[in-house]
């Protein structure tokens, strides 16, 4: 479905993609994950067919800058920041069905299910919408067509709690498709996909299959370290983990499907550890497991 050979892209100099190669099967359901300027959405964008890059990209055997429009039928995309469109929402959603061949009308029945009466804002600029409206709309505009592939680049931003119970609901639905949903949050999408890809500084640093059972399940970690090192310390606050100690102990839970990356994350800083102490709560009979690791 997707194939990218020595995908590199570069701004200014700076090397945003690195020689990146990723293989998607169709039917893969993929979280992409990596911290900000990891390369995540310049990756979205050459899929799409906006940027000139070096390397190979195909979508389903075209290539998206030769075969744009032929690309873009076939994918449902949901940007991370919505466009400054001053078209109407009700023109909005006669163009996006038009050069999509789909239902105008499916388009206003799915963001209903989201929470958004398309109809009531019709002759609305897009831009005048609120953040949760326009990604309501974007959302109903990638899923109310039959797209083979679907780009979703953080879908979840700016929705309540129900319009993102509503989306992921919605998701698991369609079982056939293939999905890339990029999201900072890998267990909120975790039921959904079926293999996490990790990015930093534009290469593919961890690529796993998620399996589900006592694996998934939350991971209790209590971490000591030989010295503060600001590095370490600024990328457990990114974890969640809270510090005690002056910063040389750090304590606090890992989601289930971010275990593997958490455990990848950490063998990086290997020689750094004095120890490390998890434990594991598994449903069945609240089975506590507790591996301890001593530098």
């Amino acid at each position: 479905m997707i194939c990218l050979e020595g995908l590199v892209k570069s701004f200014q100099k700076i090397r945003v993609l690195d020689s990146l190669d990723l293989t998607i099967e169709a039917g893969e359901r993929i979280a992409l994950v990596g911290s900000n300027g990891a390369g995540k959405t310049t990756l979205i964008r050459c899929l799409l067919g906006e940027y000139t890059h070096d390397g190979r990209v195909f979508v389903d055997g075209l290539a998206p800058r030769r075969d744009r429009a032929e690309v873009l039928k076939r994918v449902g995309f949901v940007p991370q920041l919505p466009p400054p469109l001053k078209m109407p929402v009700e023109d909005l959603i006669a163009f996006a069905a038009g050069v999509s061949g789909a239902d105008g009308a499916r388009i206003v029945r799915v963001a209903g299910e989201l929470g958004l009466d398309a109809q009531e804002v019709g002759k609305r600029p897009f831009m005048k919408l609120s953040g949760g409206q326009k990604q309501k709309l974007l959302i109903a505009i990638a899923l109310g067509r039959d797209a083979r592939l679907l780009i979703l680049d953080e879908p979840a931003a700016n929705l309540d709690p129900a319009a993102r119970r509503a989306l992921f609901d919605m998701l698991a639905q369609r079982t056939n498709d293939t999905m890339i949903v990029s999201s900072h949050r890998v267990d909120e999408v975790a039921s959904l996909v079926t293999r996490v890809v990790e990015m930093e500084r534009g290469r593919v640093v961890f690529d796993d299959r998620l399996v589900q059972g006592p694996a998934m399940a939350p991971l209790s970690a209590q971490l000591r370290i030989a010295k503060a090192e600001p590095e370490f310390m600024a990328a457990m606050e990114e974890w969640g983990l809270a510090a005690e100690g002056g910063g040389l102990v750090w304590r606090g839970v890992i989601a289930g499907p971010d275990r593997l990356r958490f455990m990848h994350f950490l063998s990086r800083y290997s020689g750094l550890l004095a120890s490390a102490a998890f434990e594991t709560r598994i449903a069945e009979g609240c089975h506590n497991e507790t591996i301890d690791i001593c530098a």
